[in-house]
């Protein structure tokens, strides 16, 4: 974070097949080594595996998944007097839809499916139904923020 100046954020284009910025969010994310059209392909792929799994409407499962997965509060480490606290405080929406990405796609790569779109589809599909380990991560750290909510007066 600056010191001085605010950063500006860079204005993201909606994907082409959806025209939705945050698939574009997240197709960015699922990028490696800048191939785009590679993780493109991944996502748009999962989706059509979900809408053949599930028989709904695949963006629908995504949209469900992302909002199931963003988490409410979180700890940040404040230094007082010599002591770090763990201090629990909200999440911005920015920060919240970040974190949900940055989860999903973490905890995809982590499974043990063959292709990263049969991954990122099953996590997907367990995440809109509030199961999965990224909707563990996200309970994880509630009870964190939980655990310390006695040094919420830390919080300035």
């Amino acid at each position: 974070m600056p010191r001085r100046k605010r950063v500006i954020a860079r204005e993201v284009l909606p994907d082409p097949k959806y025209k939705s910025i945050v698939v574009t969010k997240f197709i960015n994310g699922l990028m490696s080594d800048g191939k785009k059209s590679v993780a493109e392909t991944s996502f748009y792929n999962a989706i059509d595996i979900i809408e053949e799994r599930t028989k709904e409407n695949g963006l629908e499962v995504f949209k469900k998944a992302l909002e199931n997965v963003k988490p409410l509060l979180e700890v940040k480490s404040r230094r007082v007097g010599g002591a770090t606290y763990q201090v629990p405080i909200e999440v911005s929406p920015e920060r919240k839809q970040t974190l949900a990405i940055r989860w999903i796609i973490g905890f995809s790569r982590q499974r043990n499916e063959n292709t990263m779109a049969e991954r990122l589809a099953t996590e997907l599909m367990a995440a809109a139904k509030k199961e999965g380990t990224s909707i563990k991560k996200r309970e994880d750290t509630h009870r964190m923020a939980e655990a310390n909510k006695a040094f919420a007066h830390f919080r300035w």
